[in-house]
């Protein structure tokens, strides 16, 4: 959308309601607001309209104006610390952006390195996200995004305003209320159990059940029997009826996450109950009908599951009625800064300190701009379930403390400025980011250097858990890295989970197939001991009771 006759950009930007048009406003480049001394103010935008057209842009402490998506109110950065004579953004061919520091003292880091004079910017980094700090006290994301705001779509409990994220809540808004079934497509640690729970509460079926079911955390011997339910006796262990999730769905949603982890010989038994809304429980000549919708989601790749004979194609076609694809985080940069306040702000009341994100003095701001700089320059394979747990570990490290800490498993993450950046940075009038040591780092062994998190393949990973009976003590000090990366690598890893992650009937069946011995169901789960001694307190379960034992 465009300004119409007589109108502004400004005014184009604020329409509301029937105003807003369908029709795809074209991208310009502008300035999302990614860290600022008044944390209210991470994601507000500015669109550079001026460098759209062709010509020059200034950025200084008076220019130019930011506001919220969608509101009319704007107004400069107004950081005391920066200059008033701007830095210039230039245009230049092929969509390249040319940043010129002029006569400008604003010291700036861009993509983590310093700019003398001045620096050249091409169009696909730009189309990723260019990182500005700016004298050390704002951090700005050069980008582009639509600069008209479409003011009836509904949020769905998402957490923000990248375009990407834009585009899953219009693809909500279009299926939700209709019957078809939707598959989920994404990284780990994108959302989608978050996306499957929005479409639920968009849809007809909101007041009826939702249930969700994680298909790679189900034993194949069982698999049927949780979908479609059991009669006593059964199978080993089945001393009562079961009902399965597609009948306590009825009426509802059945979210099943991993669908490419579904048993070969329960896929039929599955795509019946698809296409016809029958199921037949394990152990009986009864057939039940059921009114379920599915959204099914996975990670992996199922054309290439198809082709080596592991999954169904009609089962895929029936299951993809309508798809979504979701972004990774390193495709909705500009979310980075909205995402970690949200979870600062939710993790700091957990541990009592709120108001560590209430107003400061402008001269110590408690979250550090250089910090945020250097968390957006990363690509998250975790995606936002790790960013939520650096915010988290973020929020306990810094505790009792006026200004953010931060210790060697979150430093490892953190795209290192050069010795000489960090120099220059002393040299601003903002505070230095502290780090602090790790309580939980064990040492390395003496002839095996100190390695980063990012040199350790999800496959070596794999190995060392196995080799160190899933420990991640000993496992950090085989391959070099710290305890805590560990937890961050084991996050990330699509192969590995916590015990955190286990469902109870699942702990049931390692515990009855170990005789109640917790080592050897926690070797069978292939997950650490003590993290299942503590999921299976969590859920109220005794390895030894005749509750498992029976």
């Amino acid at each position: 959308m465009f300004p119409e006759q007589g109108e502004t950009w400004r005014d184009a930007e604020t329409r509301t309601g029937s105003d807003w048009q369908e029709t795809t406003c074209s991208l310009v480049p502008g300035l999302t607001i990614l860290a600022h001394s008044e944390v209210r103010r991470i994601g507000e935008r500015a669109a550079l309209l001026d460098l759209a057209s062709g010509r020059e842009e200034p950025i200084s402490r008076l220019e130019p104006s930011f506001g919220a998506p969608g509101e009319p109110w704007r107004r400069p950065l107004a950081d005391p610390h920066l200059s008033r004579r701007p830095l210039w953004l230039l245009p230049e061919g092929g969509g390249s952006v040319r940043l010129a520091c002029r006569s400008s003292s604003i010291f700036v880091i861009a993509q983590g390195e310093p700019v003398r004079g001045e620096r050249l910017f091409t169009d696909r980094e730009i189309e990723r996200g260019v990182v500005l700090l700016l004298g050390n006290r704002v951090t700005l994301l050069l980008h582009r995004f639509r600069p008209v705001s479409e003011p009836s779509l509904p949020r769905y409990g998402f957490v923000g305003e990248s375009e990407p994220i834009l585009e899953i809540r219009r693809q909500i808004r279009q299926v939700a209320d209709l019957e078809v079934p939707v598959l989920l497509l994404g990284e780990t640690g994108t959302g989608k159990e978050l996306l499957a729970q929005a479409i639920h509460q968009a849809s007809a079926r909101r007041a009826h059940p939702y249930l969700a079911v994680n298909m790679g955390a189900i034993p194949p011997s069982l698999a049927a029997a949780e979908l479609f339910g059991a009669a006593k006796g059964a199978y080993t262990g089945a001393d009562q009826k079961r009902r399965g999730f597609f009948s306590r769905a009825d009426g509802g949603t059945l979210f099943l996450d991993e669908i490419g982890e579904v048993p070969p010989e329960v896929q039929p038994l599955l795509l019946r109950a698809l296409e016809n809304g029958e199921i037949q429980p394990v152990g009986t000549e009864q057939i039940q009908r059921v009114d379920v919708r599915t959204i099914a989601a996975t990670d992996s790749d199922l054309e290439a599951a198809i082709a080596s004979g592991r999954f169904r194609a009609p089962l895929l076609h029936r299951l993809s009625g309508y798809e979504i694809r979701i972004p990774p985080l390193r495709q909705r940069r500009d979310d980075i800064g909205r995402l970690l306040l949200h979870f600062l702000r939710q993790e700091l009341e957990a541990v009592g300190e709120a108001h560590r994100l209430e107003p400061a003095p402008a001269d110590r701001p408690w979250l550090h701009a250089s910090l945020v700089a250097r968390l957006a320059l990363y690509d998250w394979p975790g995606n936002v379930r790790q960013l939520r747990n650096v915010a988290r570990t973020i929020a306990v490290e810094s505790r009792g403390s006026a200004e953010v800490r931060i210790g060697a498993q979150i430093e490892r993450l953190l795209v290192p400025f050069s010795g000489e950046t960090r120099a220059e940075m002393e040299t601003v009038a903002a505070p230095a980011l502290e780090t602090v040591p790790s309580p939980s780092r064990a040492p390395a062994r003496p002839s095996q250097r100190r390695r980063s998190p990012q040199e350790v393949s999800d496959e070596e990973l794999v190995a060392a858990l196995r080799a160190n009976r899933w420990e991640p003590g000993a496992t950090a000090e085989q391959i070099g890295i710290s305890r805590a990366a560990v937890y961050l690598l084991i996050d990330a890893c699509p192969l590995t989970r916590k015990a955190s992650d286990l469902e109870r009937s699942e702990i049931e069946q390692a515990l009855l197939q170990s005789g109640g011995r917790l080592a050897e169901a926690a070797e069978q789960l292939e997950v650490s001991e003590e993290g299942l001694k503590r999921q299976t307190k969590k859920l109220g379960l005794r390895p030894s009771s005749p509750q498992i034992l029976r």
